[in-house]
């Protein structure tokens, strides 16, 4: 399989092909469209098929290439959001609702793994969170007592080993881990089994909702209809009000050979801002170590190579590793307020949906977004949608972050100019390089291959113009603002954006050309 990435994670090698064949469609009219084939369009189709809905499920590239792809796959009870942070924030009530989701999602995907008979190598864990100085154990005891308030069985302990020096430690039961490109082939299984429909290669364009209520859905490999549609895409496409509440964000993964078995095989994690965390994982009858870390936002690190190297010198530093089989990395989206955005999406008048703004925990609620979207599809509500409302006003919670968070995307909008190097010719890159340049007053993102082939682009996302950036680590153009990411020959790779980057070639006399 592949993934939106030059890299290969974990997870790619075991699985080639989800299913041998592309499925016939003699009808195009459906209870429910749902565009994207990672772990939240997957959970969310299959519950549907369940309940008796016709469903279709969309995929842009093939399943798993997004983030899904790419996870490490920690499956939680504790969130980015701590708890203390979610009573501070949204009240007592809601944070305690917080705490039902990650054992309801994990008991899901429990259920999924029984009922279907899904081989993904799941386990049940103890995560354990450490605090390396004293300002981490402050906010350590924060996160026990905020967690403690709403159920959630938190606590320091002892007796933990762990290679990097800490001052306390506090440890959560009943968490787990899975492969998830196996346990999403599972799910794909099922779907198809009982009679959903899936189409790999097919982007979702755009929508219309009618004034009879139908959605009418544009895609590319043709229109289709439905009564509901649900983006499953991590971001909605196109422009949303949702991109300016959210904020894309890039996370490193190594995984390593271990030249001793002393390591605890649960789930750890510390404390840094960005936080690393640690798991690990048999592949090919071999026990490897996965850490993860070194978020940023995406296109604002000038050198992404970089942030790999700062994560295997850190585990090198700390544990006796081998190889460094696999590296790579995904994106999520930051919320302003730290809560997810699932339900109906803003701006829409029929029954459009939606889940985002997963930040961390995309496993835990990419799974509870099926039942929550599911809920409202088939029974017009949840338990979960005040909570998660993706139209909710916050002026207290959040504030200061997101006006933070556009401010930035401001002055990407602004002052990107400002950071283009500046060269006049194209021939002053080297075999491998990578940079936006001006030529002859337009803006180019230019890419030299190693054996010299030169792809050239108008470097504009097409999504709302800011001017992309070169991630070094996956070689891919990223946007700043919302996120989008592009092959090096301009080939879209994650949305918002419904386009690639524009094609350029020159002739002979160095006229552009579109290619």
């Amino acid at each position: 399989m592949f993934r939106d990435g030059a890299r290969k994670s974990i997870w790619q090698e075991e699985i080639k092909r989800f299913f041998s064949e592309e499925q016939i469609i003699n009808n195009k009219m459906f209870d429910v469209i749902i565009a994207g084939g990672g772990i939240t369009g997957l959970s969310t189709a299959l519950q549907l098929q369940k309940r008796g809905q016709k469903c279709l499920l969309v995929e842009a590239s093939n399943i798993g290439f997004g983030t899904s792809g790419g996870t490490t796959a920690h499956l939680n009870t504790f969130f980015d959001i701590t708890f203390d942070e979610a009573i501070s924030n949204f009240g007592e009530e809601q944070a305690r609702l917080l705490a039902d989701v990650g054992t309801e999602a994990i008991q899901i995907i429990k259920n999924n793994i029984s009922d279907y008979q899904i081989e993904c190598d799941f386990q049940k864990k103890t995560g354990y969170i450490f605090a390396l100085d004293q300002k981490q154990h402050d906010k350590l005891k924060k996160m026990i007592e905020g967690a403690q308030k709403v159920g959630i069985d938190m606590k320091f302990c002892d007796g933990v080993s762990f290679p990097v020096s800490f001052v306390s430690v506090a440890s959560i039961a009943d968490q787990g881990q899975f492969h998830p490109i196996k346990y999403i082939k599972g799910l794909v299984e099922a779907f198809i089994s009982l009679g959903g429909i899936i189409l790999e290669d097919c982007m979702c364009i755009n929508h219309t909702e009618n004034e009879d209520g139908i959605i009418s859905v544009e895609t590319s490999k043709g229109l289709f209809q439905a009564a509901s549609l649900v983006y499953a895409t991590h971001i909605p496409p196109g422009v949303n009000v949702l991109h300016l509440m959210t904020a894309p964000y890039r996370s490193y993964a190594m995984a390593f050979e271990i030249e001793d078995h002393k390591y605890s095989e649960d789930l750890m994690y510390d404390l840094y801002d960005p936080y690393r965390y640690y798991r690990t994982q048999i592949i090919d009858d071999k026990k490897l170590l996965i850490a993860g870390g070194e978020d940023h936002k995406t296109g604002h690190e000038e050198d992404t190579g970089v942030c790999l190297s700062n994560l295997e010198n850190y585990v090198r530093e700390h544990f006796n590793v081998g190889a460094a089989v696999y590296s790579w990395s995904s994106q999520y989206y930051e919320p302003v307020d730290g809560m997810p955005y699932i339900g109906k999406l803003p701006g829409s008048t029929g029954n459009i949906y939606t889940a985002t703004g997963f930040r961390g925990n995309g496993m835990i609620f990419g799974t509870i977004s099926s039942e929550v979207i599911s809920d409202l599809i088939t029974e017009k509500t949840s338990r979960y949608e005040k909570l998660f409302d993706p139209g909710r006003i916050k002026p207290l919670a959040g504030f200061a972050s997101f006006v933070k968070e556009n401010a930035s995307s401001a002055t990407d909008f602004v002052k990107d100019k400002l950071f283009k190097e500046k060269i006049n010719s194209l021939a002053e890159l080297n075999d491998g390089e990578a940079k936006v340049v001006k030529y002859e007053g337009d803006s180019y993102a230019i890419y030299k291959e190693t054996d010299g082939k030169t792809h050239v682009l108008k470097s504009t996302c097409p999504h709302t113009y800011c001017d992309v950036r070169w991630n070094s680590a996956e070689k891919s153009w990223d946007c700043p603002c919302h996120g989008s990411r592009f092959a090096v020959n301009g080939k879209l790779l994650t949305a918002p954006s419904t386009e690639g980057l524009q094609r350029i070639y020159f002739d002979e006399y160095g006229n552009e050309e579109n290619a």
